[in-house]
């Protein structure tokens, strides 16, 4: 036997049916918060500044050096074995 049950609510329904606490006040204030840092974090740099800080930094400077240390050629020297 093969019993199919469709439920049709929304989110917040779903919410409350389950016992699960309303969070939107807190998910609001914290997105609120986090955009004033991310908006007073831009204004204090300019973009170069920025860009230089991401791209010579972390994982993609080390993947660049493996990069151009695994590439043939990339010092010049070509192997003729």
């Amino acid at each position: 036997m093969k019993v199919n049950i469709e439920i049709d609510c929304t989110p917040e329904e779903a919410r409350r049916f389950m016992g699960l606490p309303d969070v939107t006040g807190l998910q609001e204030e914290m997105m609120e918060g986090l955009r004033a840092k991310v908006s007073e974090a831009t204004q204090s740099m300019d973009p170069e500044a920025m860009m230089k800080g991401w791209v010579s930094s972390g994982p993609m400077e080390e993947f660049q050096k493996m990069f151009w240390a695994n590439m043939p050629g990339a010092t010049g020297k070509l192997d003729k074995s």
